[in-house]
């Protein structure tokens, strides 16, 4: 891949550098031709349960298809290791599951619809779950067909496409990863990160080639007199943490927060929970939502346009929507797109509910413009405005 690493935590970096015009894809041809290069898709099937003809006619059409091949769902994120033997081993065991690639990037799972475009065999992958702004771009290219599961009315409309094409699966939530142990205080929102207290304790990984850090500083807008389409404010605020001294250019590391070296950084809540959970005992690590708001990062499911298994791929789709699926995401701390929807109905367990962070806090859901252009915005004027150059 021209020399760059890839691997799932880098998708959101490369899908705003793909939808910025910026990633080159030389040494792929398929990718270079466009999607006039691949062979017409077949045409889709039923577009909902209904046209199906219910879950049992569903199911039975997936059973003579006998497998589902995957993409891209690594066993520790999101809890897709549970997902995926609740699924495969425990409700539909009829279905061999074809594991392709876990750590693939999104950019990687559309080369993979591209590539084995009319490939009836098992790499050809039926389901993708790709970072926010590659919906739109698939569909464009007709990578994707259309299919609305029976919950679909309890997905935002704002993360979904009207036509059913693709739909927002899961997100996190920017946070604050904090050694409580290590510091003076635990900063509750984006201004008490300024305290002098906290001097030399604040590491993020660097803006411009990290999706995760340029995420947080675009979320400080929210907390300093901005809104998402002023990525000004995030840049303004960051310069006045490394001016004070509290933002050092070091890149964060799980072992520097809980050794209390670095004691703080900035992080989608899921990575922060899970480095919670998985240093019990050795730090008293708190993830704290900043009280002026922040924001959320969304990926997406959707249905290859060439799936070979396209109703196994609806049953697939159904079981992560139902609220069965939907709490196993919730289980790997990815907050399901039917939470708000299932916390109403009071449906998910005081028990999973207790593992999560107070979140009395105002979350917004960029659009897929304010993605394209804020984010490129971050990196364009990180080093000029905030003055912070990280060593490769």
């Amino acid at each position: 891949m021209s020399g760059i690493p890839m691997n799932r935590r880098r998708f959101l970096q490369l899908s705003a550098l793909a939808n910025a015009g910026l990633m080159v894809w030389g040494s792929h041809p398929l990718l270079a031709q466009g999607s006039s290069a691949l062979p017409p898709p077949p045409p889709p099937g039923p577009i909902d349960l209904k046209a199906a003809g219910g879950m049992d006619s569903l199911i039975a059409a997936a059973r003579k298809e006998g497998e589902l091949s995957t993409t891209a769902l690594p066993d520790d994120w999101a809890n897709y290791k549970g997902i995926k033997r609740v699924f495969f081993k425990e409700k539909y065991p009829f279905l061999k599951h074809n594991d392709l690639t876990p750590d693939a990037s999104s950019a990687e799972e559309i080369e993979q619809i591209k590539a084995n475009a009319g490939n009836k065999g098992p790499q050809n992958p039926d389901v993708i779950d790709v970072g926010f702004v590659w919906g739109a771009r698939a569909k464009a290219e007709n990578l994707l067909q259309p299919y609305k599961v029976a919950t679909w009315d309890t997905i935002p409309t704002a993360i979904k496409d009207p036509d059913g094409f693709w739909y927002g699966d899961y997100y996190g939530t920017m946070s604050f990863e904090v050694n409580a142990d290590a510091v003076p205080f635990v900063p509750q929102d984006w201004q008490d990160l300024l305290d002098p207290r906290l001097k030399g304790m604040i590491a993020i990984n660097d803006p411009t080639a990290s999706s995760q850090s340029t995420h947080l500083v675009w979320a400080s807008s929210l907390g300093n007199g901005g809104t998402l389409a002023q990525p000004e404010k995030g840049l303004a605020f960051f310069k006045e943490l490394a001016k004070k001294g509290n933002l050092v250019a070091t890149s964060y590391s799980p072992a520097s927060l809980v050794s209390g070296e670095l004691p703080i950084s900035l992080r989608w809540d899921y990575n922060a929970l899970a480095n919670r959970d998985n240093n019990m005992g050795k730090a008293k690590i708190q993830v704290v939502y900043p009280k002026s708001g922040t924001l959320a990062g969304v990926y997406l499911q959707a249905i290859s346009a060439y799936a070979p298994r396209p109703h196994a791929a609806r049953l697939w789709m159904e079981f992560l929507y139902s609220d069965e699926g939907q709490l196993l995401w919730l289980e790997g701390y990815a907050k399901p797109v039917r939470f708000n929807d299932m916390l109403k109905r009071g449906v998910i367990p005081k028990a999973l509910l207790d593992r999560l962070p107070a979140a009395d806090v105002k979350v917004e859901f960029p659009t897929l413009e304010q993605v394209q252009t804020g984010l490129q915005y971050i990196r364009d004027n990180w080093v000029k405005e905030v003055g912070i150059t990280y060593k490769s």
